[in-house]
Formats: structure tokens, C-alpha cells, sequence
């Protein structure tokens, strides 16, 4: 079983940039596609981005393309989320996920992910 730890949260101001990592351990890292999800206040969990188990292929939500890039170091057993020109709506707890499947669709992971991380909280100030 995956254990996951998130880290970099923080507040920032609109415009800025923060790195999420993911820290993994408990499980073979490379053998899982990776993905970040996220959860507004009084809002549904909501997926970001998605990453396959060799780093190649990628897919993000709409309301992310071109500011934020998924990565990851499967020699670290670590992902990342680099998030560029943060809005104020980007404001939520993000979370780390791991899945044996990898799919790149809009409603892929409707249902979430096998593992989970407690998430990292991110506030983008106006």
C-alpha cells in the first residue's frame, strides 16, 4: 500500500508560483500513474492533473492548462505539481493520488484515485 505526503502549500499572492511534492513510500512508486486533485471550501473535490508511470504522458483540468506542470522523479519516488499565475480561485487543499490506471479524460478519475495523501493547503490572496 502507497503512503503519500504532501508538502509546499502556503499563501502566495495572485500572479505568484508555488511547487507542490508528493513524497510516496510503502509501495513500488513507478508502478502507479500519479495525479493531483483539489478541494475548495464548501466545494466538490475537483481533479487537476494526471501523470503516467513514466513521466511521458500527462493531461490537466481545463482550469490549469498552460499554468500548471505535473512531474515526477520516480528515482525520489516524488511528484510535483509546479503551479504558475495563481488566482485566487486556485485556493484550495491539494491532494496527492496514486492509481494503478492511467487515463487521460476529462472524467477519468470522477471517482478518485486508490491512494490518497491528507493534502496540502494553498491559499492564493487577491
Amino acid at each position: 500500500q502507497v503512503q503519500l505526503v504532501e508538502s509546499g502549500g502556503g499563501l502566495v499572492q495572485a500572479g505568484g508560483s508555488l511547487r507542490l511534492s508528493c513524497a510516496a513510500s510503502g509501495g513500488i512508486f513507478s508502478s502507479y500513474a500519479m495525479g493531483w486533485f483539489r478541494q475548495a471550501p464548501e466545494k466538490e473535490r475537483e481533479f487537476v492533473s494526471v501523470i503516467n508511470r513514466s513521466g511521458a504522458s500527462t493531461y490537466y483540468a481545463d482550469s490549469v492548462k498552460g499554468r500548471f506542470t505535473i512531474s515526477r522523479d520516480n528515482a525520489k519516488n516524488t511528484l510535483y505539481l509546479q503551479m504558475g499565475s495563481l488566482k485566487p480561485e486556485d485556493t484550495a487543499v491539494y491532494y496527492c493520488a496514486a492509481d494503478k490506471i492511467y487515463c487521460a479524460g476529462a472524467g477519468c478519475y470522477k471517482d478518485g484515485m486508490d491512494y490518497w495523501g491528507k493534502g496540502t493547503l494553498v491559499t492564493v490572496s487577491s
